[in-house]
């Protein structure tokens, strides 16, 4: 059953604009360690930042949160072998998700020139 679905658009120059102005102040207080490898090691890092950062709001969404008590890193974008975008919880997001029954996340990026945008559909697998 699907419990909720988020979507989220972010403009790419935004992001960048954003990590030249406050750099690893920013990026280390939204994004793990393991996402700063990933998206410093691409060919356009901001690229991936922005995508990154629309699953984040994406997910907050699906489970209908704002961002009160909500620690960005919590959300952990990562890539399996074939390259697909996964979500990684910790924390209170992940207590979150227990108490509300959700056994999978599904999320998927894409990029134009401009645009990063990120889509989480949440399901439980209980027949409520």
């Amino acid at each position: 059953m699907i419990i909720g679905c988020g979507i989220d658009l972010v403009k790419i120059e935004r992001i960048e604009k954003i990590i030249k102005r406050w750099g690893n102040n920013f990026s280390s207080r939204i994004f793990t360690s393991l996402e700063q490898k990933y998206c410093e090691k691409k060919g356009n890092k901001y690229h991936s930042y922005a995508g990154k950062f629309a699953a984040k709001e994406a997910f907050l969404k699906a489970l209908g949160l704002g961002l009160r008590g909500v620690n960005w890193k919590d959300i952990e974008v990562l890539n399996n072998k074939l390259g697909q975008p996964v979500i990684k919880l910790t924390g209170k997001l992940k207590e979150i998700t227990f108490e509300k029954d959700i056994d999978r996340y599904f999320l998927t990026i894409s990029h134009t020139k401009e645009y990063a945008i990120a889509q989480v559909i949440l399901e439980s697998l209980l027949d409520k």
